[in-house]
């Protein structure tokens, strides 16, 4: 017989909650507030759109010095009938050590049985194979020339809207930003703009995260890449993620309905080394008042 959304969902509460009682401690499991609530809704009443996949990200102790590994995991709406999507991260691993983890780690899950609950294993494997790759890192570390120097690259997304008012909406906005520790900005009204930046990974988590599911009237209009041989926080623009108020006009009646003054934000995009984008995110060249 077919397994449905809904069974495969309720399986996966029945992990988060057994996962939740054997890594209890605060920062074990990091978790968005609103994810599992999100599910039970749609549980409830199965008519509306499929919630948010759930995904979270588990802190390992490793070896007997404890060192970090976090494990992230994405899971489809179909598993345990469909593989989650698992990925072993560490600050103690160079890129090749990791990447050699994880394509044992994906080996080992793709062996089980399909259809099984696995997140709980793969936490197992990780605790118990990690510490080769660990240790590899450690003494590659130590024998690399002090004059090699790792480049970092700072990501950084101007996206677009149409508009921005809903407070929900901001509120999931700059909850991910600091979740992801991205800096930048949030324009609210008409249009709305906002800029991230941070490492890739977390500025493309963002931009899946607030599209969800259906946001017409978004566009991510430029992407840019700056590497560095030091920290990427050397290269932001922006010291934290602003909430950016500026002048407004037009109908501020049951409409909402009201309009950015463009030249305080052209000014503002000025100060932050950033007068380019007026064009890009607009179609139009800047020009401040004489």
């Amino acid at each position: 017989m077919a397994v449905t959304v809904q069974e495969c969902l309720e399986l996966q509460l029945l992990e988060v909650e057994m996962l939740l009682s054997m890594f209890p401690k605060k920062g074990e499991i990091n978790l968005d507030e609103d994810a599992v609530p999100g599910v039970q809704r749609y549980l409830r009443n199965a008519d509306g759109a499929l919630p948010p996949r759930l995904e979270y990200s588990i802190a390992i102790d490793v070896g007997e010095a404890k060192v970090k590994v976090d494990l992230q995991v994405l899971l489809p709406h179909m598993y345990p009938h469909v593989a989650p999507q698992l990925f072993a991260r560490s600050h103690a691993l160079h890129r090749q050590q990791q990447l050699q983890l994880n394509t044992r780690l994906a080996s080992h899950i793709s062996s089980l049985d399909s259809g099984e609950l696995c997140v709980y294993e793969a936490v197992q494997w990780v605790k118990e194979n990690s510490l080769p790759y660990l240790e590899n890192s450690k003494i590659s570390s130590e024998s690399a020339s002090k004059e090699v120097v790792v480049k970092e690259t700072l990501h950084r997304m101007w996206i677009y809207s149409h508009h921005i008012y809903r407070q929900e909406l901001r509120k999931k906005i700059f909850d991910c930003a600091k979740k992801l520790n991205l800096t930048g900005f949030c324009l609210t009204g008409k249009p709305g703009v906002i800029c991230v930046e941070g490492l890739r990974e977390n500025c493309e988590g963002f931009w899946r995260a607030i599209r969800y599911p259906n946001w017409k009237h978004i566009s991510c209009k430029h992407v840019e890449n700056v590497e560095t041989e030091g920290s990427i926080d050397n290269l932001r623009l922006f010291r934290a993620f602003e909430d950016l108020q500026l002048q407004a006009h037009g109908d501020y009646g049951l409409r909402n309905d009201y309009h950015m003054d463009l030249g305080q934000f052209l000014e503002f995009l000025k100060q932050h080394q950033s007068g380019h984008i007026f064009q890009i995110l607009f179609g139009v060249e800047g020009k401040l008042p004489d």
